[in-house]
């Protein structure tokens, strides 16, 4: 029997928020990109010293030669002494991550907390980051037969075109709305929208999935700090931000395992617990940055989320629900296609981004009216997924 999901404090508060630029820095270290992403998020709050870090990523170990990488950065950035500790859940490293400094938080063990998360893919060629890349999967049953994400991604927008009946072109939408809000996004490493009619032009990288439909991967790091409202200086002048909700759920680590490989399981169960947490509808939700390592998760993700019904989230594409100025936002700094995606570190990029639009300060990008964001993250082909809800304070 399912327990119900407890309601969090109401006084769990995001203070600061930092990011590098996303893109191919062969100059940098990781511990150089980490401390420059938490030297920005404290800079909102320079008095405040957090009591433990957690550091999200993924490939450090198998690209970078580097295990505790926590501890590492914790002496880089000046913070020796204080608890540390390295969270790995592929791509959703970020977003578990920010729940462990949540719990701790609402466990009262803790006052203050700071969460970074940082990736270097530039460090190795472009067969050693596959093969790392690959490690996301099941080791005995995919990986070690050859299958790369990119070639399951695509494995499972074969079989969503074939059984939804739709166009080749279906979910080029996702693209297109994602380079057209990275367009709007300083930092992202494509800021350039897709002309209408590229997409259909574009090269395949495995059939039916082209260069358009995946993610490139690049160097970056983002961080958080965070604190209950008690610990929180009075005359911050930023607009402040909480934790409404965090949910966390996985499914089979092999596709080949689940009852339906289109439905993203473990994705429905984190965005249903994270709104039941917070006691909201799906109504009540402004915008969703969701994970868009590959179009077709952008797909499966708002199906499973209950805003398309099972097999219609190409549609919101189409008829431009998810942009911008449509009745659900994805993406709106350009999400992991346009922005670039950071491995382990882009849940924290997806939440750096919430609370930048939830406090006016998303620039060009600005959505109007944003009261409440959701973010989700995903591990592999949704093997993990972590869902956190956002809310202006007012």
């Amino acid at each position: 029997m399912k327990m119900p999901m407890k309601p969090l404090p109401n006084d769990i508060m995001i203070l600061g928020v930092g990011m590098t630029p996303v893109g191919e820095h062969w100059d940098r270290s990781l511990r150089d990109l980490a401390l420059e992403a938490i030297q920005n998020a404290r800079r909102a709050a320079p008095g405040i010293q957090p009591q433990v870090l957690y550091t999200a990523n993924m490939l450090a170990p198998c690209l970078s030669q580097q295990t505790q990488l926590a501890t590492l950065i914790a002496d880089f950035a000046a913070l020796q002494g204080i608890e540390a500790m390295t969270v790995e859940a592929a791509g959703a490293s970020g977003g578990l991550a920010f729940r462990q400094a949540v719990l701790a938080l609402a466990s009262g063990q803790m006052d203050t907390a700071l969460v970074v998360g940082v990736e270097k893919f530039s460090e190795r060629v472009t067969s050693d980051v596959e093969a790392a890349l690959a490690t996301a999967g099941d080791g005995d049953y995919e990986a070690i037969h050859g299958l790369t994400n990119t070639a399951q991604a695509a494995l499972l927008m074969q079989r969503y075109l074939h059984d939804n009946h739709a166009p080749a072109d279906a979910l080029a939408g996702f693209p297109l709305i994602a380079h057209e809000n990275g367009a709007h996004n300083p930092l992202a490493m494509f800021q350039r929208a897709i002309p209408e009619g590229r997409y259909q032009k574009a090269a395949m990288l495995c059939t039916p999935l082209n260069m358009f439909d995946a993610a490139p991967q690049a160097d970056g790091a983002a961080a958080i700090l965070l604190a209950r409202s008690d610990a929180v200086a009075d005359e911050m002048n930023l607009p402040r931000v909480r934790v409404r909700a965090s949910a966390a759920s996985t499914d089979a680590l092999a596709v080949h395992d689940r009852p339906d490989p289109l439905s993203f399981t473990a994705a429905a169960t984190a965005t249903s617990q994270a709104l039941q947490q917070a006691g909201l509808k799906l109504d009540d939700v402004d915008f969703f940055e969701l994970h868009d390592r590959f179009s077709i998760f952008a797909a499966l993700s708002l199906e499973a989320a209950g805003f398309a019904p099972h097999g219609e989230g190409w549609k919101l594409a189409q008829n431009g629900a998810v942009k911008a100025d449509g009745s659900i936002p994805i993406c709106t700094m350009g999400g992991s296609k346009a922005r670039g995606d950071a491995g382990g570190a882009a849940g924290l990029y997806q939440l750096v981004e919430t609370v930048l639009q939830l406090q006016g300060l998303a620039g060009e990008a600005q959505l109007p009216h944003a009261q409440i964001g959701m973010a989700q993250c995903l591990g592999g082909a949704a093997s993990t997924a972590v869902t956190h809800i956002l809310e202006r304070v007012k």
